[in-house]
């Protein structure tokens, strides 16, 4: 798949993506919080057989629906195309594994690069968010997200850590310290999608971190720009899904928010659309 389909229906995709988040994260929530053997895939990175588990599922939704477009998953793999599916079946894995509830589930669909449809899930809450390119952000109650414009004085922002990848740690504390001289506070979820998701759904006003995968970041990414907010990487270009760098939030906190990562945004490396060999499910 080399581009958008002509005929690609928005509307089934969005409610597809919805279903197959909600699907895996049934399957996610039924297993429980805790006590779940991890494998470890690189440093500080996890995986269980729920993730595979929840992967599964979603595909397998993702495939019945539209068995033309190809799908890039965390743990099965895939190449990134122009349009196609992008899944985290479980973003927080580590959150999971130990316990704690803040966990995704991520589905995004791009179209000619950019997403077009997003659902980020969070089964242990009961809360879902999703997005359509240029038809707004909600929640499952149907609300329409939209974000506010507070002055960084009195914003919450949240971030992650670049566990995987420690050499870029030095950038992100140095950005932090920059973001706590002009904020109100900040906080770690541990889960990108979810980061990206409050922040759309105004629980939080600004999100930025280093080193993240499409999968990470794709769907969030439309849920804040579908509630009125902002989106781009530490240099403010719009590089986030290929970077994995990104900065989000409401316009004046986003503004904020490159002042402090833009002084500390370095040489960028391109760790989101690594290609991993397609293993089937």
């Amino acid at each position: 798949m080399r581009g958008a389909l002509p005929d690609l229906d928005l509307a089934l995709a969005l409610a597809t993506a919805r279903y197959a988040a909600q699907a895996g994260g049934a399957l996610v929530r039924a297993s429980g919080l805790g006590a779940h053997i991890t494998e470890t895939k690189g440093p500080g990175d996890y995986v269980t057989a729920v993730d595979r588990q929840s992967e599964e599922v979603i595909v397998r939704v993702l495939s019945s629906a539209f068995p033309e477009l190809p799908i890039l998953a965390e743990e099965g793999g895939g190449e990134r195309q122009p349009t196609g599916w992008v899944v985290d079946p479980i973003d927080g894995t580590t959150n999971f594994s130990r316990g704690f509830p803040l966990v995704g589930v991520s589905v995004a669909l791009l179209v000619d690069g950019q997403p077009a449809v997003g659902c980020v899930h969070a089964p242990f809450l009961g809360w879902t968010y999703s997005a359509r390119r240029g038809m707004g952000a909600f929640d499952g109650s149907g609300r329409r997200l939209t974000l506010g414009d507070p002055s960084p004085e009195t914003s919450l922002v949240t971030t992650g850590f670049p566990f995987k990848a420690p050499e870029r740690i030095p950038r992100l504390l140095a950005a932090l310290d920059g973001v706590l001289d002009r904020f109100e506070d900040a906080r770690r979820t541990g889960a990108a999608s979810l980061d990206l998701a409050f922040t759309a759904s105004g629980v939080f006003d600004g999100y930025f971190e280093l080193g993240l995968k499409v999968w990470d970041i794709a769907a969030g990414a439309l849920l804040v720009t579908e509630a009125g907010g902002v989106v781009s990487d530490w240099d403010g270009a719009q590089r986030h899904l290929e970077t994995g760098d990104i900065v989000a939030g409401s316009p004046r906190v986003h503004a904020a928010l490159l002042r402090a990562t833009a002084t500390h945004s370095g040489a960028h490396q391109n760790v989101a659309s690594d290609p991993v060999p397609y293993r089937p499910l």
